[in-house]
């Protein structure tokens, strides 16, 4: 069996300049495709307790994630369709496309951002591979998400067409208003439909068109028709229907959003009146929409979304593109769900093909793809330990320890209580705060219950100054947010609230203990 080859191709550097084209041509390459992989360069990522940590559950692991896409700033979107040819040999055709974004109000309307927070090291990594930061901030295409979109629509107010609407009744005033207005319209498309064979010259053609009372939207004829109702409008509306097909109403809207004339636009021929009508629609979009158009592009394709980092990659751009992220991990992938129907992670793709779940480590996994599948790979992954599933009810947070490594406090803690004595590992979260993991069940809610109670067999853990909490109590740090502070700082915040009577009560969950985060979207798709 042959190897696929890959067809090299360089990726379209996309702005707002050939934004328009690029769209056309990836919404072409989005038909065709099999799947779509897409990345995101951002101004920075969490630090610290902060970013995803092995005691992390789904929920924690969102919550983190959900902080960072409303802190962090999308600068570039990568978005690659990839064609698999069944040729000989087997060919993998990518068409990759790197879309400069920018948060640009252009609509001065205070969206979609006035500031969002940046990283220096990120920023330096960003220059230092050649991120053109010039053409992202005068070039980069602007953007909205959906929500904010319709708030825009709103307050920006434009001309647009309203569908004719039946009157339920009319009065004398309304047969005047109505005869008057369509005499006017009639007289003035009379000019236009009927022109004098007659070659008048430049100057009588303009006069004429004074007198008529004719303006002009973009190349077409057209007349302004005050109104100071949105029943005047109808009426406008409906004197319009009964003169002919090649007349458009747009209703013209003031500041505030109410109607204020309609402007009737002659066209030449019904393909030029379905020009228009494209065109104002296209017009509309394209002031509104931006960006968020390939977000579009990629949704309606119901294609598969590949990505390395999904809950980071995806909780931005649902932030970004979409809505505000909802408050729980739940909310997010049912709302998810309506935008990408299927969503692959590749950190979980050796767990989902059996011979791979006995694998011991990624390399492993990567080798035997290697010669199963014949697919040459190159891709550069840190290193990880097993991911090994275990209960929160057996993690105890840690502090106080003064600065002492993960070696130091694993030998120092046998020495102040016999519990330390049993099997135990030990994970240092930040500078200031460790994971303590039991083997066995019951160990670490025993340990929490004496710490409670304050047992005197404890005397020489609390005179060292050191304290411990339940996940719990991280749980709720999480919740509510507190990642201004150090983690030692934000548990003993809320430890004090967290009463004993909970200990028992509280809500285990499973989580990968000495690994990376490795959630599957695909367990959490389900609504």
């Amino acid at each position: 069996m042959a190897a696929p080859r890959a067809a090299a191709a360089s990726a379209k550097q996309v702005t707002r300049r050939n934004f328009a084209e690029a769209a056309r041509e990836l919404g072409a390459h989005l038909e065709s495709c099999d799947y779509v992989a897409v990345a995101a360069q951002k101004t920075g990522a969490p630090t610290g307790w902060r970013r995803a940590l092995p005691v992390d559950t789904a929920e924690t692991a969102y919550l983190k994630a959900k902080v960072a896409a409303e802190s962090f700033q999308p600068l570039q979107i990568a978005v690659c369709p990839f064609l698999l040819r069944n040729s000989s040999p087997s060919t993998l055709v990518a068409y990759p496309y790197n879309f400069h974004i920018f948060p640009r109000d252009e609509l001065q309307l205070g969206m979609p951002s006035y500031s969002f927070y940046c990283q220096s090291s990120y920023l330096s990594t960003m220059a230092n591979a050649g991120f053109d930061f010039n053409m992202c901030i005068y070039d980069g295409i602007s953007y909205l998400s959906r929500v904010q979109e319709s708030f825009a629509r709103q307050k920006i107010c434009t001309p647009h067409v309203r569908p004719l609407l039946p009157l339920q009744s009319t009065s004398v005033a309304d047969s005047v208003f109505k005869s008057r207005i369509k005499s006017r319209i009639m007289h003035w498309r009379k000019g236009y439909a009927e022109p004098n064979k007659k070659d008048d010259g430049s100057l009588v053609s303009s006069l004429s068109r004074l007198i008529l009372g004719g303006e002009t939207y973009g190349s077409r004829p057209s007349i302004s028709i005050d109104v100071c109702s949105d029943h005047q409008v109808q009426l406008v509306l409906e004197a319009v229907n009964h003169i002919s097909d090649d007349l458009v109403p747009l209703v013209v809207p003031d500041k505030v959003g109410a109607a204020r004339a309609v402007c009737v636009i002659f066209t030449s021929s019904k393909e030029d009146k379905n020009l228009l009508l494209m065109d104002i629609q296209q017009s509309e979009e394209e002031k509104f929409c931006g960006f968020r158009e390939v977000i579009d592009l990629l949704s309606s394709s119901q294609k598969p979304i590949v990505s390395y980092n999904c809950l980071n990659d995806l909780t931005m751009m649902h932030s970004k593109f979409v809505a505000p992220l909802p408050p729980n991990m739940h909310e997010f992938m049912c709302s998810l769900k309506m935008v990408f129907s299927s969503v692959v992670d590749v950190s979980h793709l050796w767990r989902q093909i059996g011979p791979l779940r006995k694998a011991k480590n990624i390399q492993a996994a990567l080798s035997y793809l290697q010669r199963q599948y014949f697919v040459p790979m190159e891709i550069k992954i840190p290193e990880q330990d097993t991911a090994k599933v275990v209960s929160t009810e057996n993690i105890v947070f840690l502090w106080g320890f003064r600065g002492k490594s993960v070696k130091e406090l694993k030998s120092y803690l046998p020495g102040l209580h016999q519990i330390f004595s049993e099997d135990f590992e030990v994970k240092l979260l930040d500078k200031t705060c460790s994971a303590l993991l039991f083997r066995n069940s019951g160990t670490a809610m025993q340990l929490l219950k004496e710490i409670s109670s304050e047992s005197p067999s404890l005397n020489n853990f609390f005179s060292e100054g050191l304290k411990a909490a339940g996940f719990e109590v991280y749980r709720k740090v999480c919740r509510l947010g507190l990642w201004d502070s150090e983690l030692a700082e934000a548990l003993e915040r809320v430890s004090a609230e967290v009463a004993a009577s909970t200990l028992s009560e509280c809500n285990s969950s499973q989580i990968y203990w000495n690994s990376s985060l490795m959630l599957d979207l695909k367990e959490y798709l389900e609504c």
